[in-house]
Formats: structure tokens, sequence, C-alpha cells
């Protein structure tokens, strides 16, 4: 760990030991968190529904690449989606993963050493 980075008692470790079953999920989590274009995606709906068009502009990546990262992302449970007319609209499936990416960023900010990033 390095010497910048320090855990932080705000909240409460775990409240039971995981086991095999939870330590795998987790692990395939973090593992589809891993990419950059997909945690970007991930930060964009925490600020609500959005649209292929409107996420391929807001994270600067070309609209095939998003498409196969919200179909992931959308196989994995981590976003719903939607119809609204001809358009698919996507979001995130639950409040967890909102707040386990602020928390990587926030981290992110910590170990660049700007203040935490709040909504």
């Amino acid at each position: 760990m390095s010497a910048r980075m320090h855990l932080s008692p705000a909240h409460p470790a775990h409240p039971r030991t995981p086991g095999e079953e939870q330590f795998a999920l987790a692990a395939e989590l973090l593992a589809l968190l891993g990419d950059r274009t997909r945690l970007a995606l991930l930060h964009a709906l925490t600020g609500g529904e959005a649209d292929v068009t409107s996420l391929t502009e807001g994270v600067g990546a070309a609209r095939p690449a998003v498409s196969q990262h919200l179909a992931r992302l959308r196989l994995a449970g981590l976003v719903s989606t939607r119809k609204d007319g001809r358009r698919v609209v996507y979001s995130l499936s639950d409040g967890h993963l909102r707040r386990l990416v602020d928390e990587a960023l926030n981290v992110a900010d910590h170990r660049l050493g700007d203040e935490p990033v709040h909504d």
C-alpha cells in the first residue's frame, strides 16, 4: 500500500467474513470496473439515465466500443435498460454501484493529492 494512501475509519468493515462466493463475485465486479471506459460510463450514469449517443459524447469513446461496454455491463447486471421510443436508455442497477464508483474515484483523488469529488 502506498504511503500516500490510508484506510478511513468512516465506514465499518464488512459485517461478516465473506465466503468464496462473495470474493469471486466481488473480484468479477472489480475486474469490470478495472476498464477505464466502463468506469467512465458508470460514472456518467451516476448522474442519471442516458442513451448511447449521450454516453458516447460524455466518455469520448467510439460508439461501437461504448455499445460493447454497455452490453457487457448489462449482462453483468450492473446497468439496466428501458426503451424510450427507438432509443435505449441506460441506468445504474443499484445505489451500491454508485457508491463503489464514487469511492474508487475518491481514492484516486486522494492518491493524486486532490480533494474528493462529492455529488
